[in-house]
């Protein structure tokens, strides 16, 4: 469904979507499970009108700086190792010469799932394991007991498809003398992010851009860009 949705990116076509394989797919994007073996069920509600329409919010992507190919790599169709996901990246860029962008380009992508972004370089066991000084203080507003703290910690981390936020975090991040964070994970409204080595953006775990040092991705929602889902009525 997140390969069908991102070919959609007007809101003038809903996606409806069915999971055929309830037992191993959660499908958030698609009709509750009753539906896939009462199909017909379904399609009654959509002809007399016992819907509403469920404005999924989604994530808009620009590039700009230097370094940067806006050709992406369609991961869909193929099993890339490192090496050849990294060289994939430098034989487009050597199809399309903008390695540089003065203004921010809107790519041809809209995010429904996550942006991941990040290198091929790997991390030290510290920090791996490290825990942060803002986890700790969140977990100690919440309540006393494990299953009250675990629940509400968990809780707080959902919200509305809806809501135009997003949800960032950083996943190990590096610590020492030049580099530091001091949040790791939190809301916003737009994100900015730059000085990778190696590295890629993926979009919804299908398609990738190159992203390394010098570029910059401006990364926000647009009411505009809402992808138009159903929920029907019980």
């Amino acid at each position: 469904m997140l390969l069908a949705a991102s070919k959609v990116l007007d809101q003038l076509k809903p996606v409806i979507g069915i999971n055929t394989d309830p037992d191993r797919s959660e499908g958030h994007l698609c009709l509750p499970v009753r539906y896939t073996h009462s199909f017909p069920d379904a399609l009654q509600k959509l002809y007399t009108g016992e819907f509403r329409w469920q404005w999924r919010q989604r994530i808009r992507l620009y590039l700009e700086g230097t370094g940067i190919n806006p050709v992406p790599v369609d991961l869909h169709e193929q099993q890339l190792s490192q090496e050849q996901h990294s060289r994939a990246h430098v034989n487009g860029r050597f199809q399309d010469q903008r390695s540089q962008i003065s203004e921010p380009h809107l790519l041809p992508v809209r995010s429904l799932n996550e942006v991941f972004i990040g290198e091929s370089l790997s991390s030290r066991s510290f920090n791996i394991n490290k825990i942060a000084n803002q986890a700790v203080e969140e977990i100690l507003k919440i309540g006393e007991f494990l299953m009250t703290l675990t629940t509400g910690y968990n809780e707080s981390l959902l919200y509305s498809p809806e809501e135009p936020r997003l949800f960032f975090s950083i996943r190990e991040p590096i610590s020492n003398r030049v580099f530091s964070s001091s949040r790791q994970r939190g809301f916003a409204s737009n994100l900015h992010s730059s000085r990778c080595w190696d590295a890629c953006m993926v979009v919804d775990g299908g398609t990738s851009f190159e992203f390394n040092d010098g570029a910059i991705a401006s990364i926000l929602i647009n009411t505009e860009d809402a992808l138009r889902t159903v929920l029907l009525e019980d």
